[in-house]
């Protein structure tokens, strides 16, 4: 075990659920890199190529999840294609104009105004808003979860 290689493998996974929630970090891929740097530390030692390949697979499914809960939020209240497209739109615009608030708060104007263009009442356009935000958090405590399950992975192969 190298303990320079573990707390820097530590500061990556502690970063990287810190990007869960916060936007200008890329979570999952930080907490995989911290995997791969402890390997150069180690020569690899217990962590076969399987491990980094699943643990790979993770990453992805934790960038379907980003992708996905707030469209399933939305379809689920209710949402148009057009409440889809705002919310998709509404997510990277939000961002971009109100930094981290922008991640939830875009989404549910996107998707509301997605909504209000396929000519839908205003209460059905707020409820699909706000559908929006529920699958948006539900997609993060997911992502959490994944992300955790990465982490003990990654103790358990060392140890």
């Amino acid at each position: 075990m190298s303990i320079a290689g573990m707390i820097i493998a530590v500061v990556f996974f502690t970063v990287g659920v810190m990007g869960t929630v916060l936007p200008a970090l890329p979570g999952a891929p930080l907490i995989w890199l911290g995997m791969l740097i402890y390997g150069f530390f180690v020569k690899f030692q217990n962590l076969p190529w399987t491990f980094y390949a699943a643990q790979g697979l993770a990453v992805v499914l934790i960038f379907l999840v980003d992708y996905l809960a707030g469209i399933w939020g939305a379809r689920r209240y209710g949402g148009s294609r057009g409440a889809i497209l705002g919310s998709i739109l509404g997510g990277l615009l939000g961002v971009l104009l109100l930094g981290p608030f922008g991640l939830i708060f875009g989404p549910f104007i996107g998707a509301v105004a997605g909504e209000l263009y396929q000519r839908s009442s205003l209460e059905k356009a707020f409820q699909v808003g706000f559908g929006t935000v529920i699958g948006f958090l539900g997609g993060t405590v997911l992502k959490l979860v994944v992300e955790l399950i990465m982490i003990v992975w990654f103790f358990i192969t060392i140890f």
